[in-house]
């Protein structure tokens, strides 16, 4: 059997780079610590190394928000969004603790309270009120990124407050030239520091600002139509100009923001659930949100802006000819496009769609006819009349494909289906590397 290259992926390579980079700054506080002695200077010297660290991975938090396509099409915005959150835990706790070193260290040395050497350092270094203010901002940002908390809040209210961690990382940096004994009189150093949050802002401000500005100036995108497909679920027709230009591919998503009362506040990420046209592209939405609820009501020409496209689950990933993919509830939406789209044999490609009752298999009509024009096999597993659930197991799917362990996989669903699914397939042999989803959980 012909094997299929997939493109390779950069995670390894980047994170690699990141480590080199943290490297860079060990390096850089080891060569400027003279022998330690004592616990002021333990202390002083730790919260200094820390101080380097948190900045540096600041710097790498803002840059996993800059929505870099290298990035965000090819290692995936999943897997980006969880690199930003784990990312920003350390960062919150290197600069927790460089906080908490450096006073205390400070307070050992003048023989001191903590609280007034606090005070001190405060409103007689440079710098300091500003990376205060920043710091405090950090902190709220952090807690309200918290899964409990962020999960009882609205989306729109935890996004435009985590917009603020640009301003929060632009008033704590200024205090570490000014006062970091790396920086002070290191040119070199001083330059390269400065050079690491110029890149960061210049790809922030690129790619989150002008890219979208010139995208949606170009395309001038408007709603086309709205067609229900089942019970809560409708799909947005959306023409614009030459949207061919846009390079987007099946299996991809746009984030959304249409311009209608009550909606234009909010971005959303919808994948398109049918292979881009030169003038239209359609995206397919079940309602479970306000935002979702709300496109069932948008009027013909309501303008839209969008940012994209994003994603990794495209046909780059394949590496095997044949392919199964299995699909549940709005996960339907990039599997249906890469159904028609991915190359291959017909016979060679299943797809598995998992809903909770017929009604509820939506553009099943269109399954059916990409089926029956391919030669692909289309299978439906739906709740019995009792409400049982007809479980993914590995013995099923090795019923249903005996080669399973041969077979690329494209994964996309709710979050209990997609773990139940990955776990069967792992079990019936499947490769990690061969198994490709993508979640939208933010």
């Amino acid at each position: 059997m012909r094997r299929i290259q997939p493109r390779r992926s950069p995670a390894v390579p980047l994170i690699l780079l990141s480590l080199a980079g943290a490297a860079a700054v060990l390096s850089l506080w080891w060569q400027n610590t003279p022998n330690v002695e004592g616990t002021a200077q333990w202390l002083t010297h730790a919260g200094r190394l820390s101080g380097l660290l948190g900045g540096y991975v600041l710097a790498l938090v803002v840059l996993q928000m800059a929505r870099v396509p290298a990035l965000e099409r090819r290692v995936g915005s999943d897997r980006v969004a969880r690199w930003h959150a784990l990312s920003g835990r350390y960062a919150l706790c290197l600069i927790v603790a460089h906080v908490g070193l450096i006073i205390a260290g400070y307070a050992e040395q003048a023989g001191t309270g903590f609280v007034d050497q606090s005070v001190t350092v405060v409103m007689d270094y440079p710098d300091m009120i500003k990376a205060v203010v920043g710091t405090a901002m950090l902190v709220v940002i952090g807690l309200i990124s918290a899964g409990m908390v962020r999960r009882r809040m609205p989306y729109e209210v935890w996004y435009y407050l985590h917009l603020f961690t640009y301003l929060a990382v632009f008033l704590t940096f200024w205090h570490q030239l000014a006062t970091g004994a790396e920086f002070v009189g290191n040119k070199t150093a001083e330059t390269a520091w400065y050079a690491l949050y110029g890149t960061v802002t210049a790809l922030v401000v690129w790619y989150r600002l002008l890219v979208p500005l010139r995208l949606n100036l170009r395309h001038r995108m408007r709603v086309e139509a709205v067609v229900p497909e089942a019970p809560g679920v409708v799909s947005v027709l959306i023409k614009g100009r030459k949207l061919h230009r846009l390079g987007a591919q099946a299996g991809q998503f746009f984030r959304w923001r249409f311009l209608a009362p009550g909606m234009r506040w909010g971005s959303h990420p919808y994948s398109l659930s049918a292979p881009p046209r030169p003038e239209l592209l359609r995206i397919t939405v079940k309602a479970v949100g306000g935002h979702s609820t709300g496109l069932a009501s948008l009027e013909p020409g309501t303008r839209v802006w969008a940012e994209g496209p994003y994603g990794a689950m495209t046909a780059a990933r394949r590496s095997r000819g044949k392919v199964l993919m299995i699909a549940g509830g709005a996960g339907i939406t990039p599997i249906r496009a890469l159904f028609e789209t991915l190359p291959g044999k017909g016979s060679d490609l299943t797809l598995l769609y998992r809903a909770r009752s017929v009604e509820d298999l939506a553009l099943w009509r269109e399954l059916k006819q990409i089926a029956t024009e391919r030669g692909a096999r289309l299978l439906y597993a739906v709740n019995g009349p009792d409400g049982a659930r007809p479980e993914i197991t590995a013995e099923r799917l090795g019923h249903l494909l005996p080669d399973i362990e041969d077979h690329d996989v494209y994964l996309c669903g709710p979050p209990g289906l997609t773990e139940h699914a990955y776990g069967a397939l792992r079990e019936a042999g499947v490769p990690d590397r061969r198994i490709h989803h993508e979640s939208f959980e933010l």
